[in-house]
């Protein structure tokens, strides 16, 4: 490790103040790229959180009275502010986090549609009514802010996942409490230094540094009426139990394990390219990456392995920072840290111990000048069986697994037996194939063509089965629904006594 002196203490951001936490343990912020140390986290306790969400508990009554479109003002503001910042915010992920630049850009560009379709809210949370429902009632549903939200982030997004919560939430009238990730900070401490600056009354929007205590404290704390989260499906399982256990709402997006299908008919000459893409971006550290290829029949397995292994042989791996990669979209940064790398290792290892055939191998990969980095080359293994360890379990990272199937009901299967159904995609010309993937496959985000079906921000994001714990997704109008509550009323009147005859 490359060690920096004095690395920067960061702070929480409550109440509208910059705010030194009362936490006695810190932890250090590491480029992944070269291992130096970035600045110093602290880790917020119970005390921390309880401030935040007593600020917020504070705001919320003025703040849900605010009318929509005051409170839209501020949102818009932040979305002309992360424009003026945009290479500076994307620059700051890459440092970080080690994604390529240009997959930081595609994620600060994510972001800012969120808060965009978030602007929107005086349409996105008008209600409902009908005249006559009976003789001389009327019905009408009245969505209302709730209270205080938390949300918990994680490091592989750190700048798109909480605005897929943060812009809905207060544009609609809560109050917010985030717990960014404590292994990726920096880039929420920036976001708030502009968040200052947009208007947002004290109280509103809450930043609180930590790890698994604050975000415990978090969950349990019980002036917080609803959590968003995304993560793993064991601790998003838990997160679901806990909120279930005290009455609040719940966001829980787990893990994914997710497919590309490729039929005999696919474009492979495209297909190839695509499928790196959705790959390997991000070094595989993403809820969207596809790393399991299924291959239906012979001759496409025997394509596949070929062109994609060769194809992922070619790609650059190294310092994202580099000017060399500043623009190059396949560029394979490092894994977020050395026990990522050590785990991500580790289980290329259990899987040619169960039989696969290791095509590519990127174990060992070292880079010249960043010897503190946490480097995995694109690794590539076929004969790769349905239920083995590695086709059961989310690597994230740039690790591909590819299995062969006779025909397309196989492969549909083998997907919906799996224990997640985060997203799932099919290279296909034949709309036939096409229409029975997309209606049959168990996954809430599917691709026909398109490697990482991840929607825009006008569309709800979220996974079905084991990589869901909610009933409602993240991001777009959906969201609303979570963020406010349906009151439904039901009104009559008669005619005052003083004016005169009845009608």
């Amino acid at each position: 490790m490359v060690e920096t002196n004095n690395p920067r203490l960061l702070q929480n951001h409550i109440d509208g103040r910059w705010i030194t936490p009362t936490a006695a343990d810190f932890l250090d912020v590491q480029n992944p790229s070269d291992g130096r140390v970035l600045a110093s986290v602290p880790l917020s306790c119970q005390a921390d959180v309880d401030q935040a969400v007593a600020a917020a508990r504070g705001a919320f009554r003025a703040w849900s009275r605010t009318p929509v479109a005051e409170r839209c003002g501020p949102v818009r503001k932040l979305a002309e502010l992360l424009r003026e910042n945009f290479e500076d915010l994307a620059r700051q992920i890459t440092e970080e986090m080690g994604k390529s630049l240009p997959d930081a850009r595609a994620e600060m560009k994510r972001a800012i549609e969120n808060v965009d379709v978030a602007c929107g809210m005086p349409t996105l949370m008008q209600g409902e009514n009908i005249t006559n429902c009976a003789s001389d009632i009327d019905g009408e549903v009245l969505r209302l802010p709730i209270g205080v939200f938390g949300m918990i982030a994680p490091f592989n997004f750190p700048a798109m996942v909480p605005f897929w919560f943060l812009p809905y939430a207060v544009a609609s009238g809560n109050t917010f409490v985030l717990k960014c990730s404590e292994q990726v900070p920096l880039t929420m401490q920036a976001h708030f230094r502009l968040i200052e600056k947009c208007g947002f009354p004290p109280g509103v929007v809450n930043l609180v540094n930590g790890d698994k205590v604050a975000s415990q404290s978090l969950v349990e704390h019980p002036d917080v009426d609803g959590i968003s989260f995304v993560g793993s499906s064991p601790v998003a399982r838990q997160i679901a139990e806990a909120c279930a256990r005290t009455g609040k709402r719940c966001q829980a997006l787990g893990s994914a394990k997710n497919y590309l299908v490729v039929m005999p008919d696919a474009k492979l000459d495209r297909v190839v390219q695509n499928m790196l893409t959705s790959c390997l971006g991000c070094a595989g550290q993403r809820c969207m990456a596809a790393s399991a290829i299924a291959c239906v029949g012979d001759e496409t397995y025997q394509q596949v392995c070929e062109q994609f292994t060769a194809a992922a042989k070619s790609t650059s791996v190294g310092n994202p920072l580099d000017a060399r990669f500043e623009h190059d979209d396949l560029a394979v940064g490092p894994v977020i840290s050395n026990d990522a790398k050590r785990r991500i290792e580790n289980l290329i290892q259990v899987g040619v111990d169960e039989g696969a055939t290791l095509l590519l191998d990127g174990r060992g990969t070292e880079i010249p000048g960043c010897d503190g980095g946490h480097y995995i080359g694109p690794t590539v293994l076929a004969n790769v069986q349905s239920g083995s360890t590695l086709e059961r379990t989310e690597i994230f990272g740039p690790v591909v697994i590819i299995l062969k199937f006779d025909s397309l009901d196989e492969a549909i299967a083998a997907i919906n037996q799996h224990e997640y159904g985060n997203g799932a995609s099919i290279y296909t010309q034949s709309g036939y194939w096409a229409r029975r993937f997309k209606t049959e496959t168990l996954a809430g985000m599917i691709g026909i063509n398109v490697g990482i079906p991840a929607p825009v921000a006008y569309l709800p994001f979220g996974g079905m089965r084991g990589s869901i714990f909610a009933d409602i997704k993240g991001q777009s109008k959906e969201v609303v629904r979570f963020f406010t509550e349906s009151k439904i009323v039901t009104e009559r009147y008669w005619p005052e006594d003083d004016l005169g005859p009845r009608a």
